[in-house]
């Protein structure tokens, strides 16, 4: 599929689209506290754009690993007045949150997607969701929960990616019964959310069988454990192995990358694009 249908807009995936993270959280694992109010949010969210981002995701409640669950009330106060602000910069925004309530609030304000770690697993988020005429939808594979996903790790024995590609089957099959197009949907494996460091990357090596079912792909890599596992860094040292994983995901089949170091991503992934089509640079003024 070649595109992405969003509330507003008409997402091309011919290109890789970069995603820029922009936390309203106290706790979020990398950049906590840094983003706080709606003006140190929107001065970050312009500077992604700046940077070359395509689209925003807003999140309000922080899901690492062991994180506490955010009351309705609080997700709301975060996230609301940055969402009215950042619907004004006419780029997509994307809303990171799997309460229903918030879902229809942000889609009132003119949000473009819903970006659910739970999948619209909690009662009542499908239904928001079909109610909307054409907001897009991303749908993450999760095992466990935020609170325990952390010592409840996947099957260490099982087919992680049949599992997850089964899961994302199942999902959609059900929103897209109660009539969401196929071209509103893209899927996202869930990166460190109950997997093993092994099943991460076996996921990562069979993202192109996980691609070819014919939804694009959402890669969120960025600063994740995994990457400090293997490389032995710190959460704020894993920006280059961050970027190798973006560019990984892309050339296996990956239309949109999750990150936080996007001027430096999107470097990364303008050379890519360079390897894959040369004759296009002479051709360039």
């Amino acid at each position: 599929m070649r595109y992405w249908q969003t509330s507003r807009f008409r997402i091309d995936l011919a290109q890789p689209q970069v995603m820029g993270i922009v936390n309203v959280t106290p706790d979020s694992f990398s950049d906590g506290g840094s983003h706080e109010g709606v003006s140190a949010a929107m001065a970050h969210a312009e500077q992604l754009l700046a940077d070359g981002a395509h689209i925003l995701d807003i999140g309000g409640e922080s899901t690492r690993p062991g994180s506490p669950a955010v009351p309705l009330d609080e997700e709301l106060r975060r996230v609301l007045p940055v969402v009215q602000a950042a619907v004004a910069l006419q780029v997509p925004i994307s809303v990171d949150t799997y309460k229903p309530q918030v879902m229809q609030a942000v889609l009132d304000l003119g949000a473009d997607i819903i970006n659910d770690i739970w999948a619209l697993r909690q009662p009542g988020a499908q239904a928001v969701v079909a109610a909307h005429s054409q907001c897009g939808v991303c749908l993450m594979h999760m095992h466990a929960s935020p609170q325990t996903m952390h010592q409840q790790h996947m099957d260490a024995h099982s087919d992680v990616a049949t599992q997850v590609l089964d899961f994302l089957q199942d999902h959609t099959h059900r929103l897209e019964a109660l009539g969401v197009d196929k071209s509103r949907i893209v899927w996202d494996a869930g990166t460190g959310f109950g997997k093993s460091l092994g099943q991460n990357f076996a996921l990562l090596q069979q993202q192109p069988r996980l691609a070819a079912a014919g939804y694009p792909w959402l890669a969120g890599w960025s600063r994740k454990g995994s990457l400090g596992k293997v490389t032995g860094r710190l959460v704020g040292e894993r920006m280059p192995a961050s970027i190798a994983a973006a560019l990984l995901s892309v050339e296996h089949g990956a239309a949109i990358v999750r990150v936080h170091d996007v001027r430096e991503t999107c470097d990364a992934l303008a050379v890519l694009q360079a390897m894959r089509a040369p004759q296009s640079l002479d051709t360039q003024d």
